[in-house]
């Protein structure tokens, strides 16, 4: 079985038929999903704006954090569920949409991003007091994930004006 055999299989799901024909479930799904995107992108705009010394400098970045990257997993949860339910209502659609695709490909670098400053920095964090300003790891990762999601909620919003069906 293909990749295009399991879009065509998605697509045809009495679930995606559901979302696809009802005049209020779509709506109503992309609605939370972009209030979902949208408290993603702001907490994570709270710890880059960190990073690059603009923001919460009376905090440390380890604790500011750890107080906005809860909120952040519990919001990118909802937009993961709403994104893939919208995807299923047009599974062959999206899957053929150039602003889709770099969607996904801007998520993955956001991730390889955020995984790479985890995985390297992490354990530093705690290290930065309250007044420090982030080593240059650390702008650059801030400045690299501000760039991402830019890119990814203007190419999520290109979606809206593609014409996929």
């Amino acid at each position: 079985m293909d990749i295009s055999s399991i879009f065509v299989w998605i697509h045809a799901t009495a679930f995606a038929t559901a979302i696809r024909e009802s005049s209020y479930l779509f709506p109503w799904i992309e609605s939370v999903h972009v209030l979902a995107i949208t408290v993603v992108v702001g907490s994570i705009a709270v710890v880059d704006g960190r990073l690059l010394g603009v923001t919460s400098m009376n905090r440390s970045v380890a604790s500011l954090a750890s107080e906005v990257l809860p909120l952040t997993w519990i919001a990118f949860l909802a937009a993961v569920l709403t994104g893939a339910s919208l995807f299923a209502s047009h599974a062959t659609g999206y899957a053929a949409n150039l602003e889709f695709r770099m969607k996904m490909i801007l998520l993955v670098l956001a991730g390889i991003n955020m995984m790479t400053f985890h995985g390297v920095m992490g354990r530093a964090t705690a290290n930065w007091d309250e007044s420090g300003v982030a080593p240059w790891q650390g702008r650059v990762a801030g400045s690299i994930s501000l760039v991402l999601w830019v890119g990814i909620v203007a190419f999520g919003r290109w979606i809206g004006f593609s014409n996929v069906r």
